[in-house]
């Protein structure tokens, strides 16, 4: 029973850093496209390297915060 609210808790804490980090990403290669004259290989690796950074970023971030919220 105790292992349930952990699995809930991981698997919001994985949708929405991985939603944030998809959305982050598709704005940075927009924006690179729409405003500068950038190479495509640019606009791909940075868009990967915002994807990296931010699932680096956001996952051991949520999680702790999901955890607590669904205990209760």
């Amino acid at each position: 029973m105790s292992d349930d609210y952990l699995k809930r808790a991981l698997r919001m804490s994985y949708l929405i850093s991985l939603g944030l980090a998809l959305t982050l990403s598709v704005g940075f290669y927009l924006v690179t496209s729409l405003t500068g004259q950038y190479s495509i290989l640019a606009r791909y690796g940075g868009a990967v390297w915002v994807l990296l950074l931010t699932l680096i970023i956001a996952l051991p971030t949520l999680t702790p915060l999901m955890k607590r919220r669904y205990r209760r």
